[in-house]
């Protein structure tokens, strides 16, 4: 058997690329994952499989929610009571916020893990990396802060406490790069996590309502952005129907939102909407529009193909400090990605029934405008990699462990 750096070597354990050459130790190492929000946890999750598929001497514990649960992961502090949008909302949920941070402090002063994977939730994260420098846990960051949109002054922040970056873009890599902090593109998670969904499925929910011209609503995973965006999507779903009274409607909750969180937004009777549990791909591949929350969801809905609206709404002070910081064109990571607005963007007031409803009309009415729309992203599909970036991560954070 083979060593490296006093590590025993396991043969038969392959990585990504398919070498059998991952350096393994022989006893247990901790592994902390921190995400904030029902992104993260998902994303987290897969680099906890990955992990777990590449050792069995691994001990995985998180912030996080049922995603990195049901990945085996133990949970120190459950995120779900952190996930906010917006800059005045967060103000609401500090106190849960620092409890957790505390909590966090203490785990790593007590447990000191082998490393610390960070993952998107970039202020809290940030603050964590700096305890684990003091305490001698080395730091990877999977899924960079937007430094490229705003604070970018936060690279050079990182670099005293972040050993290692893992890019989802690749115009993050220069970034990183000219501040001399070790970076690599990994790809998007979201490819994973696509690649996981069955071929067969994808078909599921087509026919449903009989031909029916299908649209998809989603109003995010934070109980915020639901209240704000749900009752103008009901709003533009009500105005569609006298256009096309034929249409129908559905609505995927994200995993860490419950029936009862949407339904005090809907109408007493609404049988033109259904909502699904656990199948938001499937919706969205079946539909012909997707109302889209700005967000994570948009990428996804992007790489599905299905044409959408993006809305967005926050606080008026949230989106007025905001829109001072951010430097980007687009608000909607669909059309960042893009490098030009290929979907509508509904923002603040515009984000109302109305217009939602003649944005969606457009497209179901207008062939060349929906044939350009899922051009475009396809185009958006080609740019955030292929699928594998849950396994590099995990092939990154092996050898961190072992020192390599």
């Amino acid at each position: 058997m083979k060593s490296v750096k006093g590590l025993e070597i396991i043969p038969g354990r392959k990585g990504p690329e398919g070498r059998e050459d991952t350096p393994l130790t022989a006893a247990p190492k901790k592994i902390l994952i921190i995400t904030g929000e029902a992104s993260g946890d998902l994303h987290g999750s897969g680099v906890a499989k990955a992990l777990q598929s590449l050792s069995s001497e691994v001990k995985i514990f998180a912030m996080g929610g049922e995603e990195l649960r049901l990945a085996g992961a133990e949970i120190v502090v459950h995120s779900t009571p952190l996930a906010v949008v917006g800059i005045t909302e967060v103000l609401g949920r500090m106190g849960a916020i620092l409890r957790a941070y505390r909590e966090l402090k203490a785990f790593i002063r007590r447990q000191k893990p082998a490393l610390l994977i960070l993952i998107d939730f970039p202020d809290f994260n940030l603050r964590l990396a700096r305890v684990a420098k003091k305490h001698g846990v080395p730091v990877l960051y999977y899924i960079s802060p937007q430094v490229w949109a705003w604070r970018a002054g936060r690279v050079q922040a990182m670099a005293p406490y972040v050993q290692k970056m893992a890019v989802i873009f690749p115009f993050e890599v220069p970034l990183y790069e000219k501040a001399g902090i070790p970076v690599e593109f990994v790809g998007h998670p979201l490819m994973d996590v696509l690649a996981s969904w069955e071929e067969g499925r994808r078909a599921e929910g087509r026919g449903m309502f009989g031909g029916a011209p299908l649209i998809a609503l989603l109003p995010g995973s934070r109980e915020k952005e639901i209240s704000s965006l749900l009752p103008e999507m009901v709003r533009a779903a009500d105005l569609l129907l006298r256009e096309m009274p034929q249409a129908r409607f559905i609505l995927p909750l994200a995993s860490a939102i419950h029936r009862e969180d949407v339904e005090k937004y809907l109408p007493p009777e609404f049988p033109a909407l259904t909502i699904v549990e656990g199948k938001t791909y499937e919706a969205v591949q079946a539909a012909e529009v997707a109302i889209v929350a700005s967000g994570t969801a948009t990428l996804e809905t992007a790489i599905l193909g299905r044409p959408m609206v993006i809305v967005y709404r926050v606080s008026p002070l949230s989106y007025w400090i905001g829109r001072a910081l951010v430097h980007v064109n687009c608000i909607g990571l669909a059309n960042i990605v893009a490098g030009r607005k290929i979907v509508p963007e509904l923002l603040q007031g515009e984000a109302c029934g109305e217009n939602i409803s003649a944005a969606a009309l457009k497209i179901l009415n207008e062939a060349d405008y929906r044939e350009t729309m899922i051009a475009g992203l396809k185009e958006v599909r080609k740019k955030m990699g292929t699928s594998g970036a849950a396994s590099r991560v995990a092939q990154i954070a092996v050898k961190m462990v072992a020192g390599s």
